[in-house]
């Protein structure tokens, strides 16, 4: 609930429903995906997340607010997860079928320790994006990283120690990187609310949206402005 750029914006209303919901809810769609651990803070703002899980009947594990790291073991550990899907809950238009590419890239046609959409060349639009690790990563991951940079951004060690790890991307045929689908802003919640509005559904894949974006090319201009925050 704390974000520094648009607080609260996990629980703001989309398509009449939290935006936290359609997260949970689209990634449960996913074929490979067991189950959907919400992981947020003990931060008392966090009470409400906790809540519309228990609510929701939504699987919620909460843990240091900065330590995001050690939050994803817990959960892991809780639920007794071989392999972690990371998906972070500002991205409702997550597209199940793109995490299950990535969760097969995870272990075919061999097994590797981490596989992702945007590791190396980002090709997919910024809000698809998936990353899925063995919990034997994570635990890796949990030992060696020790600055707080890398324990708030949970596989930032993976990306500035690639060599360490065998990993695996998984890329679109076009690169569609300069499209914008996440939510930091109140200008990326005017976009995603239009797209969830003119889509009438909360049942699409990622290719329905960038339909909907080519029909309305202007819309790009409302986040176009918006700068990604550097680690």
């Amino acid at each position: 609930m704390g974000s520094s750029r648009l607080p609260g914006k996990v629980l703001m209303p989309l398509a009449g429903e939290p935006m936290l919901c359609h997260v949970v809810s689209r990634v449960r769609h996913a074929r490979f995906v067991d189950e959907v651990v919400v992981a947020t803070s003990e931060l008392a703002a966090d009470d409400a997340i906790e809540s519309l899980c228990r609510d929701r009947a939504i699987a919620c594990v909460r843990g240091s607010e900065h330590d995001v790291l050690s939050r994803y073991r817990t959960a892991a550990i809780a639920h007794s997860a071989e392999a972690v899907v990371r998906i972070t809950s500002d991205c409702p238009l997550i597209d199940p079928g793109e995490i299950d590419s990535v969760v097969r890239a995870l272990s075919e046609p061999d097994a590797v320790d981490y596989a992702a959409n945007i590791i190396g060349s980002r090709t997919f639009p910024r809000g698809l994006d998936t990353e899925a690790m063995t919990f034997a990563t994570l635990a890796r991951l949990d030992q060696l990283a020790v600055e707080p940079a890398l324990r708030e951004h949970v596989t930032l060690f993976v990306h500035r120690n690639v060599g360490a790890f065998s990993t695996r991307g998984v890329f679109s045929a076009v690169d569609w990187s300069s499209q914008r689908w996440t939510v930091d802003t109140l200008e990326d919640f005017d976009l995603v609310s239009r797209i969830y509005d003119c889509l009438g559904s909360t049942d699409f894949a990622w290719a329905s949206v960038l339909n909907v974006m080519q029909q309305h090319p202007e819309w790009s201009l409302i986040n176009a402005h918006i700068e990604q925050k550097i680690v």
